[in-house]
């Protein structure tokens, strides 16, 4: 099914790019890695339309457009969240929630995916949480508040948005639309993060090692959302955002490489059960 290939293919390819922006983000502060990984792509982007050009869908450009925003203050909220150090908490929280509503939404919209695609769905939602889960490091003390499950929530719930605004880009245009919404989606986030930029001290910029790996991240991303919108175009939103949320799976697989990660065993039953919900909704 193509539909599962593009989606499964999305997320892993948004795995590199969120393993390359933590990477960038180590040397520089998280607000100018995430808007500057954007502005890097738009040559790319530039490249996709002119492949695959078609007439322009206003209507699709406006959910785009909010699907963009809502990705961007996703990221800046999942960032903050993080910085209050329980990432074991933070991380499959917004995970699970991210991917947990869309098909939510799905299903209430009138899809009807069968039996055994739903059980695939139900794998991946539990090898979400379980990749996404880290160690706490030797030492530290993991904190919980109320304020970080709720930033955690939120920022889960803006990329949930995300997925579901860009599906309804889709549709609305009855696949018509190209990749304009995708190109609405990078101007919208380019344009909120600058104004968030204009009035906060982000902090430091990406340079050197940061810079190179900040290079990296937006191409991946921003490819990503390109996938992820010809995906939705083949298939129903309930399966398809679910499998694009497996992004957690290249990143851990990326850590075990580039960084020399331990796998834990948890992770290693999540990466079992992402490849399981892959076979199971390709039935």
């Amino acid at each position: 099914m193509l539909a599962v290939a593009l989606a499964a293919v999305s997320g892993l390819v948004w795995g590199v790019g969120d393993f390359a922006g933590g990477k960038g983000t180590q040397g520089a502060a998280s607000m100018p890695v995430a808007w500057l990984s954007k502005l890097v792509s738009l040559p790319l982007l530039a490249l996709y339309l002119s492949l695959s050009y078609v007439a322009v869908q206003p209507t699709s450009l406006l959910w785009g457009g909010l699907a963009g925003a809502a990705g961007m203050v996703g990221l800046i909220t999942f960032y903050q969240a993080l910085s209050g150090g329980a990432m074991t908490v933070v991380a499959p929280v917004t995970a699970v929630t991210s991917a947990s509503i869309p098909v939510i939404v799905g299903l209430a919209s009138g899809e009807h995916p069968s039996p055994i695609r739903l059980v695939g769905v139900v794998c991946a939602l539990v090898a979400i949480a379980l990749v996404s889960l880290s160690p706490t490091p030797v030492g530290q003390v993991t904190v919980v508040t109320r304020r970080l499950i709720v930033m955690s929530v939120l920022s889960g719930a803006c990329f949930a948005l995300f997925f579901i605004f860009m599906a309804m880009a889709s549709r609305v245009s009855s696949g018509t639309s190209g990749l304009w919404p995708s190109a609405a989606a990078q101007l919208a986030a380019l344009t909120l993060g600058a104004i968030l930029l204009a009035i906060t001290r982000p902090g430091p910029w990406p340079k050197g090692r940061s810079l190179r790996w900040t290079l990296v991240a937006g191409p991946f991303d921003m490819t990503a959302n390109a996938l992820y919108l010809l995906a939705t175009r083949r298939g129903d939103l309930s399966i398809v955002a679910p499998l694009a949320a497996l992004y957690p799976v290249t990143t851990v697989i990326l850590a075990l490489v580039v960084d020399r990660e331990r796998l834990r065993v948890v992770q290693v039953v999540g990466l079992v059960l992402a490849a399981a919900a892959l076979a199971l909704v390709n039935r």
